[in-house]
């Protein structure tokens, strides 16, 4: 996904407005979204344009920009969008900032602790993915026809690694352990 902002970005491709204005063109390119994704945000009630140009095109804010890139980021996150809309409207619904501060605070540490728990498994599965693309480059070269398809964990390029990681072993149905 892109992160670019404006001002990033050589003069050629910047299409700045004189009132500061962003078209939802600009608001897909700048957060790596398609068209269709902004409008569905928009017309999901999560974005709002500032106003429609003469030719009836919406137009955003910068401050739009940067919600649709938060509201980006927590959909990689993995949050649903009823997640994000309740994290969005958080402050409108409270009735002093103490409460609006008390549960957002509940809310993001929520999410917080959901992503982390994310993360240990992403970090888990790259160790996993990469010990498992090195063992299978020992296979690209397999000759082996008595031990491929069937006995695959009595191929050497298996047998000299002690513990095969659970990728390995489900996708080339083997046990793992040396004999």
């Amino acid at each position: 996904m892109s992160h670019e902002r404006d001002e990033d970005l050589p003069a050629e491709e910047r299409r700045e407005r004189s009132d500061g204005l962003l078209t939802t063109g600009d608001m897909a390119r700048l957060t790596g979204n398609t068209l269709r994704t902004v409008r569905f945000y928009e017309e999901a009630g999560i974005l709002r344009p500032d106003r429609r140009s003469s030719g009836g095109h919406r137009l955003f804010s910068h401050r739009e920009l940067e919600r649709l890139q938060f509201i980006s980021d927590m959909r990689i996150a993995g949050l649903s969008l009823d997640e994000i809309r309740t994290l969005l409207e958080l402050k409108l619904r409270a009735e002093t900032g103490q409460e609006a501060a008390q549960a957002a605070l509940s809310a993001l540490d929520e999410q917080l602790h959901g992503i982390e728990r994310k993360m240990e498994v992403f970090a888990r599965l790259v160790l996993e993915l990469r010990q498992t693309r090195a063992i299978l480059r020992g296979c690209e070269k397999c000759e082996n026809h008595r031990c491929f398809p069937d006995a695959c964990d009595e191929c050497e390029v298996m047998t000299q690694h002690e513990d095969v990681p659970l990728a390995m072993r489900v996708l080339w149905s083997v046990d793992g352990k040396s004999s």
